[in-house]
């Protein structure tokens, strides 16, 4: 079982690299390969059972473009045949049309979802994140400069119960083409929220998934949805 990184020299922003160790540590059979800038995908020539990429500086989405864009056609056939892939933080802007800044700086994107990606560099938004998927809570965290929005309709990857969504407009938060799933949450996002890690190797094929320390991750999921669901618990922080 193969999962593939993408770009991890760029994107490894807020420790989301350990999501994919997460992953192997549970399922000792899962090897992990780095893909590097200017690298062809791996899963554009061969089977891959997952592709991963986290949260990335704004020189590396340029550098990320870069090495993506001439095979965009390629991804996005890939993607409609049913690649999976998991896409956190702020690398989910590469795949909608664009990305500007109040600083002038722009980026075109892979145009697999309509959005546009909107920052103001200078106004960091900082959150707690609680949502659903499915019937599986979902908790975690949100740095980004800017939000997106969507030309038309998108399909959410997590209904939100507090705090925002793609933007702060909007309840659905992420995006899902098929068994592509891109989303704002950090936290490490799979290390925060053990069903979601058991329910994506089960999608992977791993047959009654376990996940390396599960009772202590069980036990602090179960505290941080409680705190995050609370009322009395602040949602934007500084």
């Amino acid at each position: 079982m193969t999962i593939e990184i993408l770009y991890p020299e760029v994107a490894n922003l807020y420790g989301d690299l350990m999501n994919m160790e997460y992953l192997r540590r549970s399922c000792p059979e899962i090897e992990l390969v780095n893909t590097a800038l200017g690298e062809e995908p791996r899963f554009l020539r061969e089977p891959v059972d997952l592709v991963y990429m986290g949260s990335v500086t704004e020189e590396g989405l340029t550098l990320a473009a870069e090495s993506l864009m001439p095979r965009r056609d390629e991804i996005a056939a890939r993607v409609d045949a049913g690649q999976r892939f998991l896409v956190t933080g702020n690398a989910l802007d590469l795949f909608g049309l664009d990305i500007t800044a109040d600083n002038g700086w722009s980026l075109r994107g892979l145009a697999l979802f309509p959005t546009h990606a909107r920052y103001t560099m200078m106004s960091r938004y900082n959150a707690l994140y609680v949502g659903k998927y499915g019937d599986i809570d979902i908790v975690g965290f949100k740095s980004q400069f800017g939000h997106s929005y969507a030309d038309g309709d998108v399909t959410p990857l997590f209904d939100t119960l507090r705090g925002c969504g793609l933007n702060e407009g909007v309840m659905g938060e992420g995006l899902r083409r098929e068994n592509f799933m891109a989303t704002y949450v950090t936290g490490p996002l799979l290390i925060l929220n053990p069903p979601f890690a058991k329910e994506l190797l089960a999608d992977m094929g791993v047959s009654e998934p376990s996940l390396a320390f599960e009772d202590a991750a069980m036990d602090l999921y179960r505290q941080r949805v409680a705190q995050f669901s609370d009322p009395g618990t602040g949602i934007v922080y500084h």
